[in-house]
């Protein structure tokens, strides 16, 4: 059965190339369709930024900026008008993009906070790991000031709910329609056989013959990389295996530091993996490691465990929250932390059990239970019987 209420969903503007944005809009318009409802996802339309190579710098950002703060906000006004009869639902599915919620109806729009590092670092927080230019701190300064007026929200972890509450001043009760959400899988993660992992990297990663520590993520400083670089120079003497950065290239400070510590022959870069090799880098890993300062929510973790590997995590929230007990947590300033927590995976069956706790975790990252929860944010149910995923 298909329900003639609708959403429409406020995607990011494509050039910007936020890829984990797009992956979850689209996650939340299959899961909303599959639910029975109909489904619209909006975007930015392109118009000046098509003139640029390059949205990210320089006159491009600026050309971006109005196709994306002027241009679309009048779209928006215009496009809602048809709709003011109808009972339909709007979701914005990036909390970069509140300064939209002023031309959406208040009451029927509601916006996911994946996190509030951003603002969190224009506002001179440490521990966010995100610090801001002058013009950084303005432009975050409005997002903040729009996303404080939300009617709905969803949070993809207590943690950022927690950041919410420090930042609006005030604590978030049961009658506010502000809730945790947890995000789920935005892709078909599991353990493949080790005769694929094997063929695979062996055609796509044919250096890569040793065992290794394996980080999927971007060089970010607050993804902490330079952690497992530390913890490899730890363990020389007792693991003679590497460290393989799945993502972006290693930047020049980390090439730095490996180059002094000496170890530039045990680092491997696998940069942006296709689904599948990234499949055969989780399932033949050693262990995962995933060491951040700051995280909104932390899918790598989740992905890892999915694929049957054991997961040495950061013990700071949130991502004590979403690794459940199917990790080793450790200090993500202290390497040795995270040696000694290598090291418990060689005791007499810690790392099978590790492997199995992972699984169960990931029970609680469903996309179908995400999309009930969102729909229940909504006053909403789902239409049609839940798919497994």
């Amino acid at each position: 059965m298909m329900s003639k209420d609708r959403f429409i969903l406020i995607g990011n503007y494509e050039p910007d190339r936020q890829e984990s944005m797009q992956r979850f809009s689209q996650m939340l318009q299959d899961g909303l369709l599959e639910a029975g409802y109909v489904v619209e996802l909006w975007k930015p339309t392109v118009w000046l930024g098509k003139w640029s190579k390059s949205t990210l710098q320089g006159l491009g950002k600026w050309l971006g900026y109005i196709d994306k703060w002027i241009l679309f906000p009048l779209q928006l006004r215009w496009r809602v008008q048809k709709y003011k009869k109808r009972k339909v639902y709007f979701h914005i599915c990036d909390h970069s993009n509140a300064p939209y919620l002023p031309h959406l109806p208040h009451y029927q729009t509601g916006i996911t906070c994946h996190d509030i590092l951003a603002i969190r670092g224009a506002l001179g927080h440490a521990d966010a790991y995100c610090p801001a230019s002058k013009t950084g701190k303005i432009f975050q300064n409005w997002i903040g000031g729009h996303l404080k007026k939300a009617s709905i929200l969803a949070a993809d972890s207590k943690q950022t709910l927690v950041h919410l509450e420090e930042y609006i001043g005030k604590a978030i009760t049961t009658a506010d329609r502000w809730r945790v959400i947890h995000v789920g899988f935005n892709g078909n993660f599991y353990p493949l056989s080790t005769r694929e992992a094997d063929q695979l990297l062996t055609t796509n990663v044919p250096d890569l013959t040793k065992p290794y520590l394996l980080h999927v993520g971007s060089s970010l400083p607050r993804k902490n990389r330079n952690m497992l670089v530390e913890t490899l120079a730890l363990l020389t003497n007792e693991w003679r295996g590497v460290v393989c950065f799945a993502g972006q290239p290693v930047d020049q400070p980390l090439a730095d530091r490996i180059k002094e510590l000496g170890i530039e022959d045990r680092i491997i870069t696998v940069v942006k993996p296709s689904h599948q090799l990234l499949l055969a880098l989780y399932r033949n890993c050693e262990a995962f490691v995933f060491p951040s300062f700051s995280e909104g929510f932390g899918w790598p973790v989740i992905e890892a465990q999915a694929c049957g590997v054991p997961v040495i995590s950061s013990s700071i929230q949130p991502i004590p929250e979403v690794s459940g007990d199917g990790a080793l947590l450790a200090d993500p300033h202290q390497p040795v932390s995270f040696a000694d927590a290598f090291r418990q995976l060689h005791q007499p069956g810690k790392r099978e059990e590790l492997i199995q706790l992972g699984y169960q975790n990931c029970e609680r990252f469903k996309v179908a239970d995400m999309i009930d929860a969102y729909l229940n944010l909504y006053g909403l149910t789902r239409l049609t019987p839940a798919v497994c995923s």
